[in-house]
């Protein structure tokens, strides 16, 4: 359950009953050993032993045969889907709840507002120390639900949520954080007031999308911590979405491929890339790219999220690569291109480049286009580790 929990894969039925042998008790040993002559077929050659001697009865035969199959049924359905506890269901409640507040919490950590001194004379030190307990405390309370929680679409996020905490330890202890071995955080008080208050504000930055707070901030939405206003969707937005991913797919490929590098020759018979051809696609790429990230922050839809996250997150590790060619990536990761720059590149190395890259953001381009478009609602298409799961579906198999 909850974080930690892990299905290995290729197991046959016996996986269904191995919980039972840790539960004690001769019932379950009974169970064991029912189990064990079902496996090997001494159950199957009694029960027709059995029912063989009452070849005249048919209707009784039949009705016990359909009796003992329905509690063989029960008994396995069961254990394929069983009941949550009451300390289950306190840790899904307290995670729902939790991961609301410590989004909220994030956000005051993201505002400008925190980092300013009041009118009132509260000075901004004091108010990044008030912002700073309840982000702890409610980061807290959401790890220790986590663990007992079975709604692994939540935990696999929190689990990612405190890995990104981990990689961060060094930087949180200069502003009075510890990362302890439970995962849970720690505040000295007195080393955060004694902390700059713009450390801990660059720490946080939501003008910065890799920083620590965008990071958290993202898992725990992915996680579903959004608040009702942040969950406000629209068709519009929806659609505009939808349109800016299915055309970011398109350049994407198309930048990728080998069609769009095949020279021409001009009137002087000298063969040449058709330059102006390469950079109206790489500009349609730039305006597709923002258009997408543009409408998309409102949507809650994991698939959506998730994949806008990797895509922000090859750009920002292909940053420079990519302002060789004139494409620059500022803070908040929208793009510009400058076309003077863009032109005197080496198209061959564009071409490889976004053989890579391009490729890669078609994939993720696509997917965002097909939940926005065909599961608006869903989030079935990732699994408990948060990564996605493709099935083969034919409108994003040939990105694959």
């Amino acid at each position: 359950m909850g974080i930690g929990f892990n299905v290995g894969g290729n197991q046959d039925s016996s996986y269904l009953f191995q919980s039972l042998s840790s539960s004690g008790g001769m019932g379950n040993l009974n169970f064991l050993s029912d189990y064990a002559s079902i496996k090997n077929g001494s159950y199957g050659k009694l029960m027709k032993t059995y029912y063989g001697a009452s070849k005249d009865s048919s209707t009784v035969t039949a009705s016990k045969k359909s009796s003992s199959n329905s509690v063989l049924d029960k008994i396995l359905e069961e254990k394929k889907n069983p009941k949550v506890s009451k300390e289950a269901q306190k840790a899904n409640a307290d995670l729902t709840t939790g991961l609301s507040s410590l989004n909220s919490t994030v956000s005051a950590l993201q505002s400008d507002k925190t980092y300013t001194d009041t009118a009132n004379g509260q000075s901004a030190s004091a108010k990044v120390v008030s912002a700073m307990k309840d982000f702890v405390a409610n980061y807290n309370d959401v790890v220790s639900a986590a663990k007992n929680s079975t709604l692994t679409s939540k935990t696999a996020y929190v689990a990612n949520m405190m890995g990104n905490t981990a990689a961060s330890a060094d930087k949180l202890a200069e502003i009075g954080i510890t990362v302890n071995s439970n995962g849970t955080l720690e505040l000295n008080e007195s080393k955060l007031k004694a902390a700059d208050v713009s450390k801990v504000q660059e720490l946080f930055s939501a003008n910065d999308i890799m920083s620590y707070g965008s990071k958290i901030a993202s898992r725990v939405k992915f996680a579903g911590g959004a608040t009702s206003t942040e969950a406000t969707d629209s068709t519009e937005t929806s659609s505009t979405t939808a349109s800016g991913a299915a055309g970011l797919k398109a350049d994407s490929k198309a930048l990728a491929s080998d069609d769009l590098y095949k020279k021409i020759t001009d009137k002087d018979g000298n063969e040449k890339y058709d330059v102006d051809k390469i950079f109206a696609t790489a500009k349609s790429f730039v305006g597709n790219y923002n258009s997408m990230f543009s409408t998309a922050e409102s949507s809650t839809n994991s698939g959506v999220l998730s994949n806008l996250s990797y895509i922000r997150e090859k750009t920002a590790h292909n940053a420079d690569a990519l302002k060789q060619f004139g494409i620059s990536v500022d803070a908040k990761g929208k793009m510009t291109i400058d076309e003077d720059t863009f032109k005197k590149s080496d198209m061959s190395k564009v071409q490889a480049f976004f053989k890579d890259y391009g490729s890669s953001i078609a994939t993720n381009a696509s997917l965002v286009d097909y939940y926005m478009t065909t599961q608006a609602n869903a989030s079935s298409g990732y699994t408990s580790a948060g990564e996605y799961n493709v099935q083969g579906n034919s409108r994003y198999a040939d990105t694959m």
